[in-house]
């Protein structure tokens, strides 16, 4: 491979479901449902779906036209787009950007294969919500189980980077998006199916307008949004703030 050579996707569905899985992070799978739950159910749902439209966007097309035009990585893109500018340092903010959502998620997705395993070995069964509580925090309060599970997720994906584009992304994209979907479908049917789903439904359904205010506008709403664009994020704040 020569120096100018830039690897790319061997199909289009490998394409999409890698850009879905970059979208679909853990603010969606844990957060939004907390927030939802806590800021007027469908009113929630209707500023996000705006915030999506209106910012999300333009910042995930941007990013698409910008490394189309330059064919480039994310510290480089910018330089090459305009030479002789500031604008390298926003490339450069980018990648800072990624390594800071790096640092909370492979935390986060080490307590997920935390649970995996303890879901495996049928740990949960009988517990109540209270010893759910107690069995993370004596987790999370160990000195070396929850920097065990973030070396092995830090491996893992050091593994599927460096199989490179097609390889690596692409195959991993290919079998943990169909089994994400699956899950989600399995906890939709678990849901509907408890008690009180109904009145569950009812309050997704209806918004209550009552319970936006200014601080969920500005700090929980937007940052779910914005983790789902990590690298645009520095881009939206340049042309807002200049």
């Amino acid at each position: 491979m020569s120096k100018n050579d830039r690897a790319n996707f061997g199909s289009k569905i490998g394409a999409i479901l890698a850009s879905a899985g970059s979208a679909v992070g853990l603010g969606n799978i844990w957060r939004f449902p907390y927030e939802t739950g806590n800021h007027g159910g469908a009113a929630f749902i209707l500023i996000y779906i705006g915030c999506v439209i209106f910012l999300g966007m333009p910042i995930m097309i941007s990013e698409f036209l910008i490394g189309r035009h330059s064919r480039s990585n994310t510290a480089r893109a910018y330089k090459k787009i305009a030479p002789n500018t500031q604008w390298k340092w926003i490339g450069r903010l980018s990648v800072l950007t990624g390594f800071l959502i790096l640092g909370y998620y492979s935390v986060v997705a080490g307590w997920t294969l935390e649970y995996i395993y303890e879901a495996l070995t049928n740990s949960f069964s009988g517990q109540s919500p209270a010893e759910f509580v107690q069995s993370f925090q004596d987790f999370s309060s160990s000195s070396w189980r929850p920097i065990i599970w973030l070396v092995l997720f830090l491996l893992a994906t050091h593994y599927i980077i460096v199989k490179g584009v097609v390889k690596g992304i692409e195959r991993s994209s290919k079998i943990l998006m169909p089994i994400l979907f699956i899950l989600i479908v399995i906890l939709v049917i678990c849901s509907v199916s408890l008690p009180g789903a109904k009145a569950g439904i009812s309050f997704l359904l209806k918004p209550d307008f009552s319970k936006i205010d200014a601080n969920m506008l500005l700090s929980d709403g937007t940052s779910i949004l914005f983790t789902k664009s990590g690298y645009g994020l520095p881009l939206y704040l340049c042309f807002l703030f200049q």
